[in-house]
């Protein structure tokens, strides 16, 4: 793929896309099945936060996928040369309730394209916001921040142990392949890195299979509703090092300070801070 221009690749800047699905029983039965929910969802009931990610699924004919097992760029996305591209984190706001079996529009738009330099090398960070709308007007308004990195030549090195933070709960989980795979099918997500192991080792020069960032979010912010009753009103996060399959994850939570607010993290081995995120719940 040729490099553009800084000028060339802010081009894409403002297009957009509208798409249609139907929040489905059986793909939210899924979902529940992989977070492991004693009570199943039911038609008509109120869709968990972050569940949206499971529906709208990307319908690339086969010839129109890249080696990376993405679609193509060029189309939407703008078609940025550096190879490797993670999801590296997201904003969330819940406007209004969306229910399982309503169907639901999606305008996604490009908001920002901004070529940067990093430790690591080159990056691309392109910001594109999705507004999913019910009949009754719109219901969640989100930016995803997606970026594309330059190869790696070697596997990257831990991340060091972050500043330990007292946490009020946490849940320890270690997620396998099996679990990968799980997720990669519901959400139709075919980048290599979660299921090809000799991929994302020799190709990627990954240690192992990469848990998917919005898997450890909808996790994160799944163990914190079973605490709370509360609606969400929004959450973001942000990715800082990847988890790797087979090795131990611990979800973790605790007030911020600020009333309503609640701060989320996911450690990996060691206590490193592979994600950080917060949540803003409705309060009386």
């Amino acid at each position: 793929m040729t490099d553009l221009t800084e000028e060339q690749l802010r081009s894409w800047v403002g297009r957009s896309v509208q798409v249609s699905d139907v929040l489905t029983l059986e793909q939210a039965l899924r979902m529940a099945a992989l977070l492991d929910l004693d009570v199943p969802p039911a038609d008509g009931a109120e869709l968990p936060p972050l569940w949206h990610w499971a529906y709208f699924a990307p319908h690339a004919r086969q010839s129109l996928i890249d080696v990376d097992g993405h679609p193509v760029r060029g189309d939407f996305l703008p078609p940025v040369a550096l190879p490797r591209r993670m999801w590296a984190g997201s904003r969330v706001r819940f406007v209004a309730p969306l229910r399982i079996g309503q169907p639901v529009s999606r305008r996604s738009e490009i908001l920002s394209v901004e070529p940067k330099n990093g430790k690591q090398g080159r990056l691309v960070f392109v910001t594109v916001r999705h507004v999913l709308s019910n009949e009754a007007g719109v219901a969640i308004d989100e930016e995803q921040d997606i970026v594309y990195r330059e190869p790696l030549t070697s596997s990257p090195s831990p991340a060091p142990p972050a500043e330990t933070k007292q946490a009020e709960w946490s849940d320890a989980l270690t997620p396998d392949a099996v679990m990968l795979f799980r997720y990669s099918a519901l959400t139709y997500n075919a980048h290599r890195i979660h299921y090809d192991l000799p991929y994302a080792t020799e190709t990627e020069c990954y240690p192992g299979l990469v848990v998917q960032g919005p898997m450890t979010a909808t996790l994160l912010l799944a163990a914190f509703c079973r605490r709370s009753d509360a609606r969400v009103e929004a959450f973001q996060f942000r990715g800082q090092s990847p988890l790797f399959a087979d090795r131990p994850v611990r979800l973790c939570g605790r007030g911020s300070g600020t009333p309503g607010t609640h701060e989320l993290w996911a450690e990996g081995p060691g206590g490193y801070t592979a994600m950080s995120a917060n949540v803003i719940i409705e309060t009386c």
